[in-house]
């Protein structure tokens, strides 16, 4: 018989579930017609947000592959494990879009003794997910719908016919791109009828592919390979925990040095320039926590890390564009943990378990998209834009208009 407690705790799930699937089938149907459910003119109909399964089913498939992975792994070694708890995010409500969740996890609650299991345990999530990502991609990439699929959704595009992408994107004040990563450039390049392949600016409309983009997207993440991260635990699988702790930190820098590039206050030195900087001081002051310990050396590596990227901004600007990235450093930095635990049994792995740590990695560098979702600002159309006043040529009021028109 199982307890309240535990019954409670299943229902919970089983409600944060449900939320997730009708979130993202929302979301789902927004990005699938470039409407929003409450703003706008024209809001989505039934039978469009019905049709949002086509991103939420594949998409929370990939998902929950990764987590009873992690699961039933851990059951295996008979590790006291939770089931998934999904996490519903849909900020519809807002004028912006969002992909209806913020992802899952597991709660290990037992112990886990050596570094076979934790190896085990970690990668058995992103090989799950990654396998049906393939098979999710594989669909998509094959089925795609005819070119003129673009002109249903955007029926304004007609009028330039099959080369629309050059003059429509000319126009645009601000457009979100969907990035690359070297697993879509494949599918596109050697899978794909090249005559169908959207573009990276409606990408989003093709909900197989949108869903595989993702689901790619949370891997790449979750293999990052630092602290108790599943891409943490292979490095440890495979290092050891001193090497392993070595490269662990080495990435960790390397993570936090590149994505606050972007922000790391520039400009003339003024009152919102010291202001900035106290606030990006403090910023990397938390996200050093787990790094180190006493607070003087955390200091140093901060005066650091701030000097290299100034120098970087001013020297290869292009290397402020990953700034999105920065927010899992803060999160690693600061609650995760940068250094791996040692296990009590730490015995080296045998052979078949390290080329499985390796291809994890490959699969790492494989779905790793630099800038995965992001908005581009066309400095061209916004200067030339007749009868905007001063401030509408802001590009924080360009995004904010961009976000309340959704697409």
């Amino acid at each position: 018989m199982k307890s309240d407690k535990t019954k409670k705790t299943l229902i919970i799930q089983i409600i944060l579930f449900i939320a997730t699937g009708i979130g993202t089938t929302i979301a789902g149907a927004e990005w699938m017609y470039g409407k929003s459910l409450l703003f706008g003119e024209v809001t989505i109909t039934s039978s469009e947000l019905l049709a949002g399964l086509y991103f939420s089913v594949p998409f929370l498939g990939i998902l929950t592959a990764h987590e009873f992975g992690h699961f039933l792994t851990a059951k295996y070694y008979k590790v006291k494990v939770t089931l998934p708890y999904y996490i519903p995010l849909w900020l519809g409500f807002l004028p912006m879009p969002s992909i209806g969740t913020m992802g899952a996890f597991i709660r290990i609650k037992g112990l886990i003794e050596s570094r076979k299991e934790y190896f085990d345990i970690g990668i058995a999530g992103p090989l799950a997910g990654f396998v049906i990502a393939l098979l999710v991609l594989t669909y998509g990439f094959t089925n795609l719908p005819d070119a003129d699929y673009i002109f249903e959704i955007h029926p304004e595009y007609r009028e330039y016919g099959p080369d629309y992408e050059k003059y429509v994107y000319a126009d645009q004040e601000v457009s979100f791109v969907v990035g690359d990563n070297l697993l879509f450039l494949f599918f596109e390049n050697f899978v794909a009828d090249p005559e169908k392949v959207p573009n990276n600016y409606e990408m989003y409309h093709y909900p197989w592919l949108f869903a595989g983009y993702l689901a790619l997207f949370f891997t790449a993440l979750n293999l990052i390979p630092i602290g108790q991260l599943d891409g943490g635990h292979v490095i440890y699988g495979l290092f050891g925990h001193r090497k392993g702790r070595i490269v662990s930190r080495v990435l960790f820098i390397l993570l936090v040095l590149v994505s606050g590039v972007g922000l790391i206050p520039s400009g003339p030195i003024n009152t919102d320039f010291l202001i900035n900087a106290v606030f990006y001081l403090l910023f990397l002051y938390l996200a050093l926590h787990h790094f180190e310990k006493y607070k003087w050396k955390r200091l140093l590596y901060i005066i650091w890390i701030m000097t290299i990227q100034i120098i970087v901004f001013n020297y290869f600007p292009v290397a402020s564009e990953y700034g999105i990235y920065m927010v899992f450093a803060f999160l690693i930095g600061r609650f995760l943990g940068v250094d791996h635990p040692k296990a009590i049994v730490d015995k080296p792995l045998d052979l078949k378990r390290k080329v499985i740590g390796w291809i994890a990695l490959v699969i790492f560098v494989v779905s790793f998209t630099p800038r995965p979702l992001y908005l581009e600002i066309n400095e061209k159309a916004r200067i030339e834009k007749p009868g905007l006043e001063e401030k509408d040529r802001d590009p924080s009021e360009i995004i904010a208009r961009g976000m309340i028109k959704r697409f």
